[in-house]
Protein backbone atom coordinates (compact mmCIF):
# COMPACT_ATOMS: atom_id res chain seq x y z
CA UNK A 1 0.00 0.00 0.00
CA UNK A 2 1.56 3.47 -0.98
CA UNK A 3 0.84 6.71 1.37
CA UNK A 4 -0.23 9.73 0.33
CA UNK A 5 3.07 10.99 1.11
CA UNK A 6 4.55 11.99 -2.33
CA UNK A 7 1.43 14.15 -3.61
CA UNK A 8 1.09 15.87 -0.46
CA UNK A 9 4.45 17.22 0.28
CA UNK A 10 4.93 18.03 -3.40
CA UNK A 11 2.09 20.03 -3.14
CA UNK A 12 3.61 21.68 0.07
CA UNK A 13 6.53 22.06 -2.21
CA UNK A 14 8.36 20.03 0.17
CA UNK A 15 12.02 18.20 -0.47
CA UNK A 16 12.23 14.42 0.58
CA UNK A 17 15.22 15.86 2.35
CA UNK A 18 12.65 18.91 3.89
CA UNK A 19 10.52 16.32 4.96
CA UNK A 20 13.75 14.05 6.81
CA UNK A 21 14.38 17.06 8.62
CA UNK A 22 11.51 17.79 10.04
CA UNK A 23 10.73 14.43 10.95
CA UNK A 24 13.66 13.29 12.15
CA UNK A 25 13.81 10.15 9.84
CA UNK A 26 15.94 9.40 6.48
CA UNK A 27 15.76 10.54 3.37
CA UNK A 28 16.33 6.47 2.49
CA UNK A 29 13.58 5.86 5.17
CA UNK A 30 10.69 8.23 3.81
CA UNK A 31 11.91 7.63 -0.27
CA UNK A 32 11.14 3.39 0.73
CA UNK A 33 7.79 4.54 2.45
CA UNK A 34 6.58 6.66 -0.69
CA UNK A 35 7.47 3.81 -3.21
CA UNK A 36 5.41 1.27 -0.60
CA UNK A 37 8.12 -0.86 -0.06
CA UNK A 38 7.89 -0.24 4.23
CA UNK A 39 4.83 0.77 6.43
CA UNK A 40 5.81 3.53 8.71
CA UNK A 41 5.37 2.27 12.59
CA UNK A 42 2.76 4.36 14.01
CA UNK A 43 5.44 6.61 15.89
CA UNK A 44 6.92 7.48 12.37
CA UNK A 45 3.49 7.91 10.38
CA UNK A 46 2.85 10.83 13.10
CA UNK A 47 6.62 12.08 12.16
CA UNK A 48 5.65 12.26 9.20
CA UNK A 49 2.37 14.16 9.27
CA UNK A 50 3.68 16.83 11.90
CA UNK A 51 6.02 17.77 9.52
CA UNK A 52 4.03 17.88 6.87
CA UNK A 53 1.73 19.68 9.19
CA UNK A 54 -1.16 17.04 8.40
CA UNK A 55 -3.71 14.98 10.49
CA UNK A 56 -2.15 11.45 9.87
CA UNK A 57 -5.37 10.30 8.04
CA UNK A 58 -4.20 12.49 5.15
CA UNK A 59 -1.03 10.13 4.60
CA UNK A 60 -3.51 7.24 4.48
CA UNK A 61 -5.66 9.08 2.02
CA UNK A 62 -8.56 10.25 4.48
CA UNK A 63 -10.58 13.16 3.82
CA UNK A 64 -9.23 16.29 5.79
CA UNK A 65 -12.86 17.59 6.57
CA UNK A 66 -14.19 16.58 9.68
CA UNK A 67 -17.52 14.44 9.11
CA UNK A 68 -19.93 14.14 12.12
CA UNK A 69 -20.04 10.15 11.88
CA UNK A 70 -17.45 7.87 9.96
CA UNK A 71 -18.52 4.35 10.56
CA UNK A 72 -16.07 1.53 9.33
CA UNK A 73 -17.46 -2.22 8.76
CA UNK A 74 -15.17 -4.87 9.63
CA UNK A 75 -13.98 -5.81 6.33
CA UNK A 76 -13.03 -2.21 5.52
CA UNK A 77 -10.67 -1.56 7.74
CA UNK A 78 -7.42 -0.07 6.62
CA UNK A 79 -4.97 -2.89 7.00
CA UNK A 80 -1.35 -2.05 7.39
CA UNK A 81 1.50 -4.89 7.34
CA UNK A 82 5.10 -4.33 9.07
CA UNK A 83 7.28 -7.17 8.49
CA UNK A 84 10.43 -7.59 9.38
CA UNK A 85 12.91 -10.46 10.37
CA UNK A 86 11.26 -10.82 13.82
CA UNK A 87 7.91 -11.32 12.17
CA UNK A 88 5.08 -9.82 10.94
CA UNK A 89 2.34 -6.84 12.80
CA UNK A 90 -0.75 -5.85 11.67
CA UNK A 91 -1.83 -2.78 11.89
CA UNK A 92 -5.76 -2.03 11.14
CA UNK A 93 -6.74 1.45 11.37
CA UNK A 94 -10.54 2.22 12.68
CA UNK A 95 -11.07 5.65 11.39
CA UNK A 96 -8.82 6.39 8.50
CA UNK A 97 -11.32 8.05 7.07
CA UNK A 98 -12.36 10.68 9.77
CA UNK A 99 -11.00 14.08 9.38
CA UNK A 100 -9.01 16.24 11.36
CA UNK A 101 -9.33 13.80 15.40
CA UNK A 102 -8.17 14.07 18.85
CA UNK A 103 -7.89 10.33 18.71
CA UNK A 104 -5.71 7.71 16.51
CA UNK A 105 -7.31 4.25 16.89
CA UNK A 106 -6.64 1.16 15.69
CA UNK A 107 -6.01 -2.34 16.02
CA UNK A 108 -2.58 -3.88 16.87
CA UNK A 109 -1.43 -7.69 15.94
CA UNK A 110 1.82 -7.78 17.60
CA UNK A 111 4.84 -9.68 16.36
CA UNK A 112 5.62 -12.60 17.89
CA UNK A 113 9.14 -11.11 19.11
CA UNK A 114 9.94 -7.30 19.58
CA UNK A 115 11.76 -5.73 17.21
CA UNK A 116 15.52 -6.21 16.67
CA UNK A 117 17.66 -3.88 18.49
CA UNK A 118 18.31 -2.71 21.73
CA UNK A 119 15.82 0.69 21.04
CA UNK A 120 12.39 1.24 22.10
CA UNK A 121 10.29 4.17 20.25
CA UNK A 122 7.63 6.81 22.29
CA UNK A 123 5.75 9.15 19.87
CA UNK A 124 3.95 12.45 21.23
CA UNK A 125 0.61 12.14 23.12
CA UNK A 126 -0.74 9.66 25.62
CA UNK A 127 -1.48 5.99 24.76
CA UNK A 128 -4.57 3.30 25.58
CA UNK A 129 -4.17 -0.54 24.71
CA UNK A 130 -6.85 -2.97 25.53
CA UNK A 131 -6.17 -6.19 25.14
CA UNK A 132 -9.06 -8.02 22.96
CA UNK A 133 -7.21 -11.71 22.46
CA UNK A 134 -4.27 -13.78 23.81
CA UNK A 135 -1.71 -12.01 25.92
CA UNK A 136 0.73 -8.98 24.99
CA UNK A 137 3.92 -8.06 26.80
CA UNK A 138 4.83 -4.41 26.65
CA UNK A 139 8.36 -3.39 27.84
CA UNK A 140 9.23 0.12 29.07
CA UNK A 141 12.67 1.03 30.03
CA UNK A 142 13.82 -0.30 33.32
CA UNK A 143 10.13 -2.48 32.95
CA UNK A 144 7.91 -4.79 31.29
CA UNK A 145 4.08 -5.65 31.66
CA UNK A 146 2.19 -9.10 30.47
CA UNK A 147 -1.10 -8.33 30.04
CA UNK A 148 -4.10 -10.77 29.20
CA UNK A 149 -7.55 -10.78 27.39
CA UNK A 150 -9.41 -8.13 29.32
CA UNK A 151 -6.12 -6.18 30.75
CA UNK A 152 -5.71 -2.38 29.51
CA UNK A 153 -2.92 -0.17 29.87
CA UNK A 154 -2.95 3.79 29.50
CA UNK A 155 0.73 5.87 29.23
CA UNK A 156 2.50 8.45 28.40
CA UNK A 157 3.24 7.77 24.69
CA UNK A 158 6.61 9.51 25.00
CA UNK A 159 7.83 7.01 27.36
CA UNK A 160 9.59 4.37 25.32
CA UNK A 161 7.74 1.26 24.83
CA UNK A 162 7.14 -1.76 22.30
CA UNK A 163 5.24 -5.00 22.60
CA UNK A 164 4.94 -8.55 21.20
CA UNK A 165 2.59 -11.20 21.39
CA UNK A 166 3.35 -14.17 23.71
CA UNK A 167 1.61 -17.34 24.23
CA UNK A 168 -0.13 -20.02 22.10
CA UNK A 169 -2.74 -17.89 20.71
CA UNK A 170 -2.10 -14.83 18.08
CA UNK A 171 -2.66 -11.40 20.92
CA UNK A 172 -4.73 -8.33 19.25
CA UNK A 173 -5.12 -4.95 21.42
CA UNK A 174 -7.04 -1.87 20.42
CA UNK A 175 -4.75 0.91 20.77
CA UNK A 176 -6.11 4.55 20.61
CA UNK A 177 -3.09 7.35 20.88
CA UNK A 178 -4.55 10.76 21.54
CA UNK A 179 -3.01 14.62 22.23
CA UNK A 180 -0.54 14.19 19.72
CA UNK A 181 1.13 18.04 18.11
CA UNK A 182 -0.16 19.43 15.13
CA UNK A 183 -3.29 19.99 13.30
CA UNK A 184 -4.57 16.34 14.45
CA UNK A 185 -3.40 13.05 15.54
Amino acid sequence: MNLEIRPLRRQLGMSLQAVAEASGLTRSYLSKVERGLCVPSIAAALKIAAALGVDVARLFGGESARAPVTLVRRDARLKLQRDGADGASMLEALAAEAGPKRMLPFVVTPPREFARGPHLSGHAGEEFLFVLKGRVEIAFPGRTESLRAGDAIYFDAMVPHRLRSIGSVQASALVVISGGEGPGV
